[in-house]
Formats: structure tokens, C-alpha cells, sequence
């Protein structure tokens, strides 16, 4: 029998990321974003094994924030074979970082850390939307789930009421996690960025009956070509609902998600759990259930320097240097060094260096800077 109040948690294996952090020509770095994915992990052996199966090179990895040293493979593969767990397949919170210590950690109503209101103002927040979506990859031998990180705004949306659903199944769900390319119009120019997505290889008809079976039988070859093939598709309804829900979804309606959905033929189980979650009504978005523990927080680990590309924020290099001489010729005049403001920049910022940052945050210091703020 199990210790009642003792938290469980399966062991993370290592992270699956979208993106890496590359040299720019000012000395410093930035987050570039990546086709395929990359793996991080402590285990070699694993990684030998993931390299193995969805290929590229296991290399010694050494994270940006000075913590132990770790492995990586760039793989060759975007889409990957998972099994979706039942409970905790995604959390969201609000975060702000200092240096690699997670200081705030908040819903939109509460900072969890110190119990006290929200501080952030809703329309200029410090912290960052943070989506961690935990999966196992189903080939791989290894037990235990990854981690992948998200702090792009189309996967806090999207991903959250998959993970409601699948909750229902009450078992681990055969799915695939894969990676789609999103484009915004970000202040009159074309901004590309890759979204996390999670499909599962079970119709929603079945997934409201109960009909889980388990994992699939397991692939009789590991060749790398399997990697891209589409998964089994289970009898049942056609997917064209699937495919008008998820479109819906990444409006971040609530009302258009049901609304697709039943004009789509949905079956009556899927529009009812709709419902039950709250999608049958508009802004009434899935709520975070969690409660505050005097235990540390399993997201509490200290983490390196972001190196996702965040949804609609992806900058030209050239746009952001432009824009930091600007903000230089701003301090000339208050004699104040690169040094002086890279500092100032880092504690209005939760420790994050101008090179790291996003051209609105640049503008936001510059427009500070000019009103005396700084």
C-alpha cells in the first residue's frame, strides 16, 4: 500500500525540445527554432537508444545555467510515437524566472509561491505562459515520460483540452506528438513558429466509451522511414470533425470549438464532454486544478536559459541590434555603460539578457528608458 500523502511521479527520462539557443554577431545568443526535435537527457544510453530509433548523434550537452552536464541528439524526426498518460499530461502556469530559479508561479489569480494575488499586469505581463506537456516515447526502453517545454500562446490554447479529454480514458492513450509550423503577422512582419500538437490513435467515439485497449502491438521494424508514416486509423467517425474542432482551437474560442464540432458531425459523447469541460461556453477555457504543497514543486528544478522560439516574438536579428542601439543612444546622454544596462534590462526582466529577448520587450526598456523610468 502506497504512502498516502507522499507525491508520486513518474521519473523524467529527459527533455524533447523545439528549438536550441545559436551565437549571434554581437558575441551573445538568442533561441532559434528548430524542423525536427531535440533531445536532452542525463542518460547516454538512453539517447543511444533514441538516436537509434529516429536518428542523429549522441553529443555531450552542457546546459547555458551551469547545472550538471547532460547528452543531446538532434534528431530527424517531427512526428513520434507516444503513449499519453492519464493524469498530468499538461500543466500551465504563469512563470517568471530569475537567472534559473523559478520565482513566481501563478494561474492568472494567484502566485502559488507566496499565496498572494496575481502581481502582473494582465496587458504587460513579466511572466511567461508556460505549457509543459509529459509524454512516454512508446519505442524507446527506457521507463519512464519527457518533458516538453512550450512558452508560445497557439499550445497553451490547443493543448490543454486535448489532455482534458484524454483524462477520460483512464489509462495511457497511443497518440503521436508531433510539431506544426504557425505563421503570424507580428508588428506588419511575417513571424514563423513551430506549435507542439498530440493526436491519438482512438476516435472520440470510443474514447467517451471507454474503449481503451492499450498500446498497439509493437512495430515489427524500427527502420527511420517509419518515423513518418501516419498512425493506424481506428474505425468510427470520419475525422473531419477532428480536423474543424482543432481549427477552432486555434482561435482560442471556446464557443467555435463546440460549434465545429457539432456542425461537423461530432458524435453526441464528444459534444457532451465538451460541455463538461466547459467548451460549450464562450471564454470558459479549461481551469488549472492545483493546490499549493509545502513540498517542492515538481516543475521547481532549476532550468538553463529558454531556447524555444516563443509563439508570434521570433525577431530579426538585425530588427533587435537596431533596436538596442537605439536604446544605447537613449543612455548616452546618462552616461550610462553597456554593462549599466544590460543590468537594468535583466532586473526589469527576470534576469533575461538583451540578446535573449523579444523586440517588444526592447521597445517596452527604450520607451522606460526615454520617460526617465530607468
Amino acid at each position: 500500500m502506497p504512502i498516502i500523502d507522499l507525491q508520486r511521479r513518474m521519473r523524467q527520462l529527459g527533455e524533447i525540445r523545439l528549438g536550441h539557443v545559436v551565437p549571434t554577431a554581437n558575441g551573445k545568443t538568442r533561441p532559434a527554432k528548430l524542423d525536427k526535435f531535440r533531445f536532452t537527457s542525463p542518460s547516454r544510453e538512453i539517447l543511444t537508444s533514441v538516436a537509434e530509433l529516429y536518428g542523429g548523434e549522441v553529443k555531450p550537452w552542457a546546459p547555458a545555467n551551469g547545472g550538471p552536464s547532460e547528452f543531446e541528439v538532434y534528431s530527424q524526426a517531427n512526428r513520434l510515437p507516444v503513449l499519453i498518460p492519464p493524469k498530468d499530461a499538461v500543466s500551465q502556469w504563469y512563470e517568471l524566472y530569475a537567472g534559473s530559479k523559478c520565482v513566481r508561479r501563478c494561474d492568472g489569480q494567484t502566485e502559488h509561491k507566496s499565496d498572494r494575488p496575481c502581481m502582473c499586469d494582465p496587458d504587460d505581463r513579466e511572466c511567461a505562459m508556460t505549457t509543459r506537456v509529459n509524454v512516454m516515447l512508446r519505442d524507446v526502453p527506457a521507463l519512464g515520460q519527457w518533458l516538453l517545454i512550450s512558452k508560445g500562446y497557439y499550445a497553451a490554447v490547443t493543448l490543454p483540452p486535448a489532455a482534458e479529454l484524454l483524462s477520460q480514458a483512464g489509462g495511457y492513450v497511443a497518440g503521436w506528438l508531433g510539431m506544426e509550423e504557425k505563421t503570424a503577422i507580428v508588428k506588419d512582419k511575417l513571424a514563423r513558429f513551430k506549435v507542439p500538437t498530440l493526436d491519438v490513435e482512438i476516435t472520440p467515439a470510443a474514447l467517451m466509451a471507454g474503449q481503451i485497449t492499450g498500446a498497439p502491438a509493437a512495430v515489427a521494424s524500427t527502420q527511420r522511414a517509419a518515423i513518418e508514416s501516419a498512425p493506424a486509423q481506428a474505425p468510427g467517425p470520419k475525422r473531419d470533425f477532428l480536423v474543424e474542432t482543432k481549427e477552432a482551437a486555434t482561435q482560442a474560442d471556446a464557443l467555435a470549438i463546440f460549434t465545429a464540432a457539432k456542425e461537423a458531425g461530432a458524435p453526441p459523447a464528444y459534444l457532451e464532454q465538451l460541455k463538461a469541460i466547459g467548451l460549450a461556453k464562450p471564454g470558459d477555457a479549461p481551469r488549472q486544478q492545483a493546490e499549493q504543497q509545502e513540498q517542492p514543486h515538481p516543475d521547481d528544478a532549476p532550468r538553463e536559459q529558454a531556447d524555444e522560439v516563443v509563439d508570434a516574438e521570433i525577431v530579426d536579428p538585425a530588427a533587435a541590434e537596431a533596436m538596442w542601439f537605439q536604446i544605447m543612444a537613449a543612455a548616452g546622454p546618462r552616461g550610462m555603460t553597456t554593462e549599466h544596462l544590460e543590468n537594468a534590462f535583466a532586473q526589469r526582466h527576470g534576469g533575461l539578457h538583451p540578446s535573449s529577448a523579444s523586440l517588444g520587450q526592447l521597445e517596452t526598456f527604450l520607451t522606460a528608458l526615454k520617460g526617465g523610468e530607468i
